[in-house]
């Protein structure tokens, strides 16, 4: 096809990343890459005028967010080797540049700042993810926790005095409870859940087996801003310290979560359904006041401390499936919104983007399963399906250039949201648990079925595509479902299971226990739903991509996988299966060259395995 959008233009479109509002509400600290490299810029809240501070001193790539100092004259980011996240916390001071404040050999990431400059992190340096806290202004290191099960989030009181995070003490692995510990008294005794923690307390919300988060602290630090799932789906409510009662503000008929309690006593949090995350506000008493931006997904930006202006507005987000990210100013006493940033299109016609639709179809079981499709307009059609990461995560009507590009050359796309997805309640989430490999990948292939039934869909036209537990299903699907599909893409993609957890990180671990249960109990089940062990049944065409610095799902995972097609299969590189390792880069990358050799690597297998022509 010769019309089709150049896939260097696609890739280098430029985006904003972790926008982050100044204490004084003048500038909008941001990552961005318009220049060609991920850069720190500054945004004119009034204008929207973007200026660049650094020249090549913060990472490439944008995963992890940035932070205000809070005197304004500094922004705090994380920086790593090649995206291998054993992130040091660095400065961009912008008299002075670029100076390392917290660095270790492990991975540390910045959770908050309080209003004297203390920095709240976590860091797996003591083996498992904890809490620790830094003093710049004097060099002073705490740790703040000290347990065996990884520490989630961390956020100070409004008064800097106390700590709010999530854990999980109980033998029940997909339990979390959210603690309040007084910072003094945890640095003196960290909490480590042996004995009587002094300086921490658990808010018992939920009985065992339930997860309850910590969002916000209100303003006055007489309560919480909790998320939990009790009621299957999660719902938002007010935690007050004092009385220990739960006031709740949604009743569990949506996915909800909580944000963060704005100065005026407003909360705000995000609502998803069929596809939709909503912007909902509730006012002081927790009544329901608005639900502005209801297309596509829409969110708030940088919480209390950072995302709300003198005057009580509110930065925030909106994408649709056709609209990349765009940047409001929201006052929600007046429920009027205004542009702070506009998205870019450089020269590529936002006009030529596919819209998408929520469906549903029938699983297996007879479970329905529902989904994004986006649909190419060629006839017939050839389809990708697209399997996200997690797995606890999910598809919603947000713009996504990788999806566009495989439209621009006349690919439709589904989505599925399948099994161990969010957005549809705990049960459905963790029903995923113990069963990788099982009917979260009978839900994948029933997806295949039912798109394939269209009768705008070509004959035989099959590919399955995904990253991270994506990738994963792609290795799964072509092992376990061989007859179903014409070609597929791995990425980042897990092969062995138990391989894969002995090269983990400490919380990885965690994790993965939650998921499949112990891997020395469950051996045999662990080696069974590992595509590796099921190689020599693989029939389509494959490309593997992978990061050879990733932490999270090791290059080592790919490389197994292709000496077993070769030594098991009796596949050849470069005839049955395409394999490339993408340089010194980590679990995928926003950074605009790794994008464009991604994107050719895909064209290229496209076109000679997978032809939409």
């Amino acid at each position: 096809m010769t019309d089709r959008i150049p896939l260097e233009e696609l890739a280098s479109l430029p985006s904003v990343y972790h926008p982050r509002l100044d204490p004084a509400g003048e500038r909008i600290a941001c990552f961005y890459d318009g220049s060609g490299r991920n850069e720190l810029c500054l945004i004119d809240s009034e204008t929207g005028d973007l200026t660049q501070v650094s020249d090549g001193e913060v990472p490439r790539e944008a995963r992890y967010p940035i932070e205000w100092a809070p005197d304004g004259d500094a922004v705090y980011f994380h920086r790593d080797e090649g995206g291998d996240e054993q992130n040091d916390i660095c400065a961009f001071d912008f008299d002075d540049g670029v100076r390392a404040v917290v660095e270790n050999d492990s991975q540390c990431i910045l959770l908050d700042v309080s209003t004297d400059g203390r920095l709240l992190y976590a860091s797996d340096a003591g083996a498992q993810m904890n809490l620790y806290e830094h003093d710049p202004a004097t060099g002073e290191r705490r740790q703040l926790t000290r347990y065996e099960r990884p520490v989630f989030g961390g956020q100070y009181s409004p008064d800097g005095e106390r700590v709010a995070y999530v854990t999980n003490e109980r033998a029940d692995l997909e339990n979390r409870d959210t603690y309040v510990a007084t910072v003094a008294e945890a640095a003196a005794n960290p909490p480590d859940g042996e004995g009587e923690d002094v300086g921490a307390r658990r808010l018992d919300v939920s009985p065992g087996g339930y997860e309850t988060g910590v969002s916000d602290w209100t303003p006055a630090g007489d309560a919480l801003l909790l998320t939990d799932n009790e009621t299957d789906r999660s719902r938002v409510g007010r935690y007050d310290l004092g009385t220990d009662e739960v006031t709740w503000l949604s009743d569990g008929e949506f996915e909800e979560s909580g944000h963060f309690v704005h100065p005026d006593g407003h909360v705000f949090a995000e609502r998803v359904t069929e596809g939709t995350q909503r912007l909902v506000v509730y006012d002081a008493e927790g009544s329901e006041v608005a639900t502005p931006f209801t297309d596509g997904v829409a969110w708030s930006v940088g919480g209390r401390d950072a995302g709300v202006f003198p005057d009580g507005s509110v930065l925030v987000g909106q994408s649709t499936a056709t609209t990349r990210s765009t940047y409001y100013r929201y006052d929600p006493a007046a429920e009027t919104a205004t542009v702070v940033r506009e998205p870019e299109y450089g020269a590529v016609d936002p006009d030529r983007f596919r819209d998408a639709e929520y469906v549903t179809y029938e699983s297996t079981d007879g479970t329905e399963i529902g989904g994004v499709l986006y649909d190419s307009g060629r006839r017939p059609s050839p389809v990708v399906v697209a399997v996200h990461g997690g797995p606890p995560a999910d598809v919603k009507q947000s713009f996504d250039a990788q999806t566009q590009f495989l439209l621009d050359r006349g690919y439709s796309v589904l989505w599925p949201n399948f099994r161990g997805s969010t957005g549809r309640g705990r049960a459905f989430k963790n029903a995923i648990h113990g069963d990788w490999g099982g009917q979260e990948q009978a839900d994948v292939a029933a997806g295949a079925r039912w798109i394939a039934d269209k009768a705008w869909v070509a004959e035989d036209d099959l590919a399955v595509f995904g990253g991270s537990f994506g990738g994963y299903s792609a290795y799964w699907q072509l092992v376990r479902y061989p007859d179903l599909w014409d070609a597929g893409i791995a990425w980042v993609g897990i092969t062995d299971l138990l391989d894969l957890f002995e090269e983990s990180m400490a919380h990885f671990k965690t994790t993965l226990r939650e998921q499949m249960g112990d891997p020395d109990e469950n051996a045999e089940l662990w080696r069974e739903r590992s595509p590796i062990t099921h190689v020599e049944d693989i029939e389509a065409p494959l490309l593997m991509l992978h990061g050879v610095n990733d932490p999270r799902c090791p290059v080592s995972q790919a490389r197994e996988f292709r000496d077993a097609l070769e030594s098991r299969r009796g596949w050849t590189e470069g005839e049955e299966f395409e394999y490339v390792e993408l340089g010194a880069e980590g679990h995928a990358s926003t950074d605009i060259d790794h994008k464009i050799r991604v994107y050719r690597e895909l064209a290229d297998f496209l076109d000679e395995r997978f032809p939409a022509e």
